[in-house]
C-alpha cells in the first residue's frame, strides 16, 4: 500500500513530458552528457498497477537497451564518477529497485541475470525483518548478494521522513531520523556483512534536514525520486531517478523519451528545495550553470499545482511570477529547455515541502 500511494502521487505531480516553447537553431555546442537512473518496484504483480511492470514489458525494455547499445553500469560506478567530477559516458543506464518485493527475486532477477545487467535493490528493512509475505527473505537476499547483486538502504520503517510531527521540536525530529537510520544501518550491516553505502529516501520525500542527517551517517550517495538525468554537475547526495511503472510510463516510447533527456544544471533554486517558508512564493526560478547551452524561447518552469509556463530569462536567471498560494503538501518544480546543438530536452527537478 505504501508504494501504491507514492506512485499515485507521481501521476499527479509529474507531466509525462516537458514542453518546448519555441525552437531556434543555433551553433553553440552542448557539453553535457547524462546517465539515466531507472527505478522499479514490482515485477509481474498486476494487482498493483501503480508500482508494477509486467514481466514481458520488462523484457522489452531490457531488449531495447541491448539493441540500442545502452551500457548498464552498477550504481557504485556512477557514484565513483560523480565523486571524481568525471564527465559521464553517453548512452548509459543504472537500474535500481526499491523496497525488496518478492517479485524481484521471482520475476525481475531472472531476466536481469539473462541480460547480464547489474542492479541495486534498496531494502525496506522492517518488512524483511518481520518476514512479510510479499517481501524477499534474508535467505533470498543473501543468495542474490552472493551472485553479485548490490543491496543498499531504504530505511527501517519506510516512514514519511520529510514531515516533522507538530509534537516534535527540531532536536526531537533529528533524533527520530537518526534512530531510524541507526536501526536500518545496523540490520543491513549484520545481515549482509557489509555496511550500506547508499540510501534511497522513502517515497522520494526530502528536506534539507533529512538529507543532512543521512549524509552525517556516512552515506556516500542519496537517491531521490525526482525525475531527470544525472550529469557530472549532479550532487551525489541528490541523485534523480526515472520511475518505470504502470502502462504509459513503462512503454518503450516513454523509456526512449527519458533516455534521450539530459540534465539541466543549476546553481540556485528559488524557492530552495525542501521546507517552504512561505506558501505564496512571489516567483519560481533558477540560475542556469550553462545558460549559453539552450535555445532562447524554449525555457519553461513547471510547478505541480500550476503546470508548465514559459519562463522569463535575464542573463543566467529564469523565472515565472506567481500569485497562487500552494495548498499541496508536496510540490515539485522543474526547469526545462532545449539544447542548441543536440536538440535534446534538458530538465532538472526539485521538491518543495509545505505544511
Amino acid at each position: 500500500m505504501r508504494s501504491t500511494l507514492v506512485f499515485f502521487v507521481f501521476f499527479l505531480f509529474f507531466p509525462l513530458a516537458s514542453p518546448c516553447f519555441a525552437v531556434e537553431k543555433d551553433s553553440v555546442p552542448s557539453e553535457g552528457s547524462s546517465v539515466t537512473v531507472l527505478i522499479y518496484h514490482r515485477f509481474g504483480e498486476d494487482k498493483y498497477p501503480t508500482t508494477n511492470i509486467g514481466v514481458e514489458r520488462f523484457r522489452e525494455q531490457l531488449e531495447f537497451l541491448k539493441n540500442n547499445d545502452y551500457r548498464v553500469i552498477p550504481l557504485e560506478e556512477l557514484v565513483t564518477l560523480l565523486q571524481g567530477g568525471a564527465k559521464l559516458p553517453e548512452k548509459t543506464v543504472v537500474i535500481t529497485i526499491d523496497d525488496g518485493y518478492r517479485s524481484v527475486y521471482e520475476n525481475g532477477w531472472p531476466l536481469l541475470k539473462e541480460y547480464g545487467y547489474p542492479f541495486t535493490v534498496f531494502i525496506y528493512a522492517k518488512a524483511t525483518e518481520n518476514e512479510h509475505w510479499n517481501y524477499m527473505t534474508w535467505l533470498q537476499i543473501k543468495e542474490m548478494k552472493a551472485a553479485g547483486v548490490d543491496f543498499q538502504n531504504h530505511g527501517f520503517t519506510h516512514d514519511h521522513m520529510a514531515f516533522k510531527s507538530p509534537e516534535m521540536n527540531m532536536d526531537e525530529y533529528r533524533a527520530w531520523i537518526r534512530a531510524d537510520l541507526a536501526v536500518s544501518t545496523r540490520i543491513l550491516s549484520e545481515e549482509l556483512k557489509e555496511r550500506p553505502r547508499f540510501f534511497a529516501v522513502p517515497y522520494g520525500e526530502y528536506n534539507r534536514t533529512l538529507l543532512e542527517e543521512i549524509r552525517s551517517f556516512g552515506y556516500e550517495a542519496i537517491l531521490l525520486q525526482n525525475p531527470g538525468s544525472v550529469s557530472s554537475d549532479t550532487d551525489p547526495f541528490s541523485i534523480p531517478r526515472e520511475p518505470i511503472l504502470g502502462n504509459e510510463w513503462s512503454s518503450i516510447p516513454h523509456l526512449q523519451m527519458i533516455l534521450e533527456r539530459v540534465d539541466l544544471p543549476l546553481t540556485e533554486e528559488i524557492p530552495a528545495a525542501g521546507k517552504l517558508t512561505d506558501n505564496l512564493p512571489e516567483l519560481f526560478g533558477a540560475r542556469l550553470l550553462y545558460p549559453e547551452r539552450y535555445i532562447p524561447g524554449t525555457l519553461g518552469i513547471y510547478v505541480s499545482e500550476l503546470g508548465w509556463k514559459e519562463a522569463s530569462r535575464k542573463n543566467d536567471f529564469v523565472s515565472i511570477a506567481n500569485d497562487s498560494t500552494l495548498s499541496r503538501r508536496i510540490n515539485r518544480v522543474a526547469v526545462s529547455g532545449r539544447e542548441k546543438e543536440s536538440g535534446r530536452t534538458a530538465i532538472r527537478y526539485w521538491m518543495l515541502v509545505g505544511e
